[in-house]
């Protein structure tokens, strides 16, 4: 391809003139840095390579750690914090955790010896109510900036990013109920996470306020974040006669899903299942997955900028962030049985 063609191409994504990527690739000034990221997001989305004297010099390493990437939500949220941190010209160092893989406490050891300015770290050993909460504040108290993402412990002089869990549920229960569902079951993962303890308050609550049900254990039951999880936990709810069940993440709706239809069940015409998360390409799937969608692209833009604060000069503080989920209505919730009969 000619250079000309190329300049040509280039504007055209851009959205700019061919003069303008021209003053941008020689490095000329007079262009405004929106406009320039503009052509530098054109070049990269067309696979171009950037000329070497636009390489911009790191201002430093930044650690995410994150669950496995099975789980489409880890994925979308590392992409999220990772373009935050490129805007501001950090470079990300991405450490996923696997079962059988390097735990966590190895992951950070070797981020520390990396130098890096700080660490963010996604639905971490912080979630987990049993687990040892000294490993956090060794880092602060090397000076280390950190930054938790979905989980809170009291013991941790840090800031925390969280989606509302409680309200998460709520708005399952009350979806469900609106549609005429009154034995409505929560699908959830293992007990000890804080998002799962936050997600049982807010359905017993909800539980108790729209439909006067008092006493709802055996509506409630802990499996896996899996589509396997989902299966298990649903095919118990199945049992105990819901005809609504709310699921803790996309992946266990998804499993939820699959046991209604082992049992020749209609999705939603006899069984509603709402996810939670709206993971990436959740609404695609069939039916359409009615989930609560985790607010993502705040969550990233605010543990970036509670970071580069921290790693700026501010002083830690013990503060949580909670950002409000949203019903996401599509076709897998329908009228309950009193509705339809």
């Amino acid at each position: 391809m000619n250079g000309s063609a190329r300049l040509a191409d280039i504007a055209a994504q851009a959205g700019v003139s061919e003069a303008t990527v021209s003053r941008v690739l020689n490095g000329k000034p007079g262009v405004s840095s929106t406009t320039r990221q503009a052509v530098m997001a054109a070049l990269d989305l067309m696979g171009y390579e950037r000329p070497s004297r636009l390489r911009q010099r790191s201002n430093g390493l930044i650690g995410l750690v994150t669950p496995e990437l099975d789980n489409p939500i880890f994925p979308a949220f590392a992409q999220a914090i990772e373009k935050a941190l490129t805007q501001h010209g950090y470079t990300p160092v991405l450490c996923t955790q696997m079962p059988g893989g390097a735990p966590e406490d190895e992951f950070t050891e070797q981020l520390v010896d990396r130098g890096v300015n700080g660490i963010v770290f996604v639905s971490g050993l912080h979630a987990d109510t049993t687990a040892r909460m000294d490993r956090y504040t060794r880092l602060i108290d090397r000076g280390l900036p950190i930054v938790l993402v979905d989980g809170y412990s009291e013991h941790i002089d840090a800031p925390f990013i969280s989606a509302d869990d409680r309200m998460a549920a709520r708005l399952g229960v009350q979806h469900l109920a609106d549609l005429g569902h009154q034995r409505i079951g929560l699908a959830l993962g293992p007990r000890r996470f804080v998002p799962v303890i936050r997600k049982i308050e807010g359905y017993r609550q909800a539980m108790s306020s729209l439909l006067g049900a008092g006493d709802v254990d055996d509506l409630i039951t802990h499996s896996l974040f899996s589509v396997e999880g989902g299966q298990a936990a649903a095919s118990q709810l199945l049992d105990r006669g819901c005809t609504g069940i709310v699921c803790a993440s996309d992946l266990m709706a998804l499993g939820a899903i699959r046991a209604c239809r082992q049992r020749g069940l209609a999705v939603p015409g006899e069984v509603s299942v709402v996810g939670f998360d709206d993971s990436p390409l959740i609404a695609f799937t069939d039916p359409p997955l009615t989930t609560v969608r985790k607010p993502i692209g705040p969550m990233a833009t605010a543990a970036v900028q509670t970071l580069l604060e921290e790693i700026g000069g501010t002083p830690a503080r013990h503060v949580e962030l909670i950002f409000q989920p949203e019903l996401v209505v599509r076709g897998s919730t329908g009228s309950g049985p009193l509705v339809s009969r």
